[in-house]
């Protein structure tokens, strides 16, 4: 419970970190997030002597495929938040992870077809209600919440096609070693242009700047650790701390303002969730109640013999 609550906590505390690499802006900190991280990366897979699993997970076509589409879909959600807490937007920024666990629910439908219960529909459709309101607030859609949830929600499921064959580290350098040329070219050209922060605005912005690899990595070896060992009904949960973070940060400390057509968007937003929720609990709850009654059998029979 304690490294799922630091993982999201650490996330849901990003935009202050966000706030501190100014006046870096969404593109130069992605670039630098992608190269420090590497380097990070580089460093803590040396200590562990873990190059082994890399390497074998880098040889393998399927799982390399793989996680080039998870580099660029997670490229892009980093990119979206990044700019919409640096542009003033980090309240539609957290609306983007509170609606995507209904975007899960229905990338589950669209791709891998599969068939909701009516409480799932019913969230789905409360869902879509609220992106309507809120779009009605905004005077468009709210695009930046829209993309947060679809890029991280596509990222999960192509994650999901690896599994268990690589791990989160293994999986993090990958990713970033894919990102690395492009990342580096930026820095270049940021650079050439006279655009680049991270040498002319002294020593602590340079180090804020270079802890990007350490705060991109830490929270998901958090975040592995606690999903080896917590139920995922607990998971589920726990995935609503960074939003809700997200949320107190941007009206709390960064003073965006919320009128009251988007105080009743989210609170749309907040029971779809709800519903999610509950519906969640009471499928695990028969789930395990089918479980043990088949169990139960077995038990009797074992004793029997």
């Amino acid at each position: 419970m304690a490294y799922g609550i630091s993982a999201y906590g650490l996330w849901g505390m990003l935009p202050l970190y966000f706030v501190l690499l100014s006046p870096a802006g969404s593109i130069e900190i992605v670039a630098n997030r992608v190269l420090w991280s590497l380097l990070f990366c580089v460093l803590l897979v040396t200590v562990t002597k873990a190059w082994p699993r890399v390497l074998a997970a880098a040889k393998d076509k399927r799982v390399l495929g793989t996680l080039a589409i998870a580099s660029v879909l997670i490229a892009v959600n980093w990119l979206t938040y990044t700019y919409g807490v640096t542009t003033g937007r980090a309240i539609e920024a957290s609306l983007g992870y509170f609606i995507n666990p209904l975007v899960s629910v229905l990338l589950g439908v669209l791709v891998l077809k599969e068939k909701l219960r009516p409480a799932q529909w019913t969230a789905v459709g409360v869902g879509v209600v609220a992106v309507a309101v809120l779009s009605v607030s905004y005077g468009q859609l709210p695009w930046i919440a829209l993309a947060l949830a679809f890029s991280f929600g596509l990222y999960g499921f192509v994650k999901k096609r690896v599994g268990s064959r690589v791990d989160a580290v293994a999986s993090l350098i990958i990713e970033t070693a894919v990102l690395t040329p492009i990342a580096a070219v930026t820095m270049v050209i940021l650079a050439l242009n006279g655009a680049s922060t991270l040498t002319g605005y002294g020593a602590g912005h340079f180090w804020w700047m270079a802890a990007s690899g350490i705060i991109t990595a830490v929270p998901l070896l958090f975040f592995g650790a606690s999903a080896r060992r917590l139920p995922m009904t607990t998971i589920g949960l726990l995935q609503y701390v960074a939003p809700v973070l997200q949320f107190i940060i941007a009206t709390a400390v960064l003073k965006e303002q919320m009128g009251l057509d988007r105080w009743i968007g989210f609170g749309i937003v907040w029971l779809a969730l709800l519903i999610l929720t509950v519906d969640m609990f009471r499928s695990y709850r028969h789930t395990s109640k089918l479980r043990r009654a088949a169990a139960v059998p077995t038990a009797v029979g074992s004793t029997q013999s």
